[in-house]
């Protein structure tokens, strides 16, 4: 019986285009549902769109649209990331879907029987971007530092709460117990220090005269749900909750971005445990994509869209890209950068080394692996190096091992200089061997990666990529002598050639 593997982005606000941000959050949780299917295991792998709130009540008015219809209208612009990043996810919930609304309020009834819910006035500094409550100390000359050209709103009113604050002793020991439950831990212990740090019980409503665009609260028709309370139960909704057929997926893995962090971390769990939920399984907290060293906005006209990206330079490329930027930390998009890695990594790495092999082969081998010879590229550290970094979410480091083990193996080919020692009839079919099996080897390796591109590099050596196994690369010595070899196409052309 196959193991179950659940994992799910954030969902994000519908108010915009995918911006490459998303598109780095949504392809790092592809490569790790790609990455537990290549180990065998069955994978329910979530996204969607949040499409209540202010921010989506704003945006629709200022478009002279129905909310409804201005959610339908982006939903699936993301949506058709799918095809152009190609990704696997299985599910795609929108907050606004009626299974997800009756989760949503199920949800509220329980926090609210377990004594958690209370209504009461208050004054509050509200973000209407983060749509969170902000302390002074929060705030950068009187503005919330990541929406610094919003203002931030003086809120007087009564509304529902949620007593978070009960949950401030239960968090810490969960922390405490799983020193892995945040990746990376930096970021643990970020959270931790934060909810050491006293919790405050939050806002879990709006008033639905000023604010009709959400979840209605059971049993009170004056209130909606607060965007986040109604939002983070999609994590499992989604699978089914409160139907008991959830629990074959959740606990679950939840990639998030690092402005996500304290609802993620502290918010979501607080929840689950007033709601008798298990907490998470894990929470990988990646960083954000600045361009040329300044933060991404329409005003200085330097958001970059992944989708022209993929439209010049291919979905892989793109994918291997936003692999290569730091998992841990913030990443900087520069279009040299870009080029760089296309040219250095993709063109002269990567395709290089598969159009050598399959060249050689048919020109020494009559285009058949030839017997089996020892590995002499240390495939199995490599692969320890790799699994290890993919299993910790640390994509950059996943792809430094596999840029290592790609140079290794090009090296190879200048040291034994097989076309010399051809020429003066030595037998370079031993060596034939060694090449094919490591390009095997990668092409296992990057099927979570660049999958297309790793499919057509394993076809070169006969490989099907869509039955392809984790088990099969962790031994040297796959590939069957006799196999045929055949030369592809062109994995990556050079930038002059695109432009041609």
């Amino acid at each position: 019986m196959k193991k179950n593997f659940y994992i799910t982005t954030t969902l994000p606000y519908v108010n915009a285009d995918p911006h490459i941000g998303f598109a780095l959050e949504i392809v790092q949780a592809d490569i790790v549902a790609r990455w537990h299917r290549l180990k065998g295991e069955e994978v329910v792998f979530n996204t969607g769109t949040d499409e209540h709130g202010q921010k989506i009540q704003d945006a629709a008015a200022k478009a002279g649209m129905d909310p409804q219809a201005y959610c339908d209208q982006y939903a699936a612009k993301f949506h058709a990331l799918k095809d152009t990043l190609d990704l696997t996810y299985t599910n795609f919930i929108r907050t606004t879907d009626a299974h997800h609304v009756a989760a949503a309020q199920e949800f509220w009834k329980r926090c609210e029987a377990a004594g958690d819910i209370y209504k009461k006035q208050y004054q509050v500094k509200y973000c209407v971007g983060c749509e969170l409550e902000k302390t002074d100390s929060e705030l950068v000359d009187g503005r919330c530092p990541i929406h610094p050209k919003l203002e931030i709103e003086n809120r007087d009113e009564e509304n529902y709460f949620f007593r978070w604050s009960k949950y401030q002793d239960a968090l810490l020991k969960h922390y405490e117990a799983n020193p892995g439950f945040v990746v990376p831990e930096h970021r643990l212990n970020e959270i931790r220090s934060f909810v050491a740090g006293g919790l405050q019980d939050f806002s879990i409503s709006r008033l639905k005269e000023k604010m009709s665009w959400g979840v209605p609260v059971p049993g009170d028709e004056a209130h909606v749900m607060y965007v986040w309370f109604d939002a983070l139960v999609n994590y499992i909704s989604t699978i089914g909750w409160p139907d008991q057929a959830y629990a074959k997926s959740w606990p679950g893995t939840q990639v998030a971005g690092k402005d996500n962090l304290r609802q993620q971390s502290a918010m979501w769990q607080g929840m689950l445990l007033s709601a008798g939920v298990p907490l998470s399984e894990r929470i990988f907290i990646h960083g954000f994509i600045t361009a040329d060293g300044q933060k991404m906005s329409k005003s200085l006209g330097n958001v970059v869209n992944p989708m022209d990206l993929v439209a010049r330079y291919g979905t892989d490329t793109v994918r291997y890209y936003l692999a290569s930027l730091p998992a841990y930390e913030d990443g900087d998009y520069t279009a040299k950068q870009f080029e760089d890695i296309y040219t250095s990594k993709l063109v002269n790495g990567i395709g290089n080394l598969a159009a050598r092999t399959a060249t050689m082969i048919e020109k020494y081998c009559e285009a058949k692996v030839p017997a089996k010879t020892d590995d002499r590229f240390e495939t199995a550290a490599f692969w320890e190096r790799y699994e290890k970094a993919l299993d910790a979410f640390h994509f950059d480091e996943a792809i430094r091992a596999l840029e290592h083990y790609v140079t290794t193996v090009n090296q190879a080919i200048d040291i034994e200089a097989p076309f010399k020692k051809a020429k003066l009839g030595e037998d370079v079919a031993p060596f034939m061997y060694q090449l094919a099996e490591a390009q095997r080897q990668i092409g296992l390796a990057l099927l979570p990666v660049i999958p297309s591109a790793a499919a057509k590099i394993l076809d070169q050596v006969g490989v099907d990529a869509a039955s392809a196994s984790l088990a099969e690369a962790r031994g040297w010595g796959g590939l069957e002598p006799g196999s045929p070899v055949k030369k592809g196409d062109i994995l990556f052309p050079r930038l002059e050639q695109k432009t041609a």
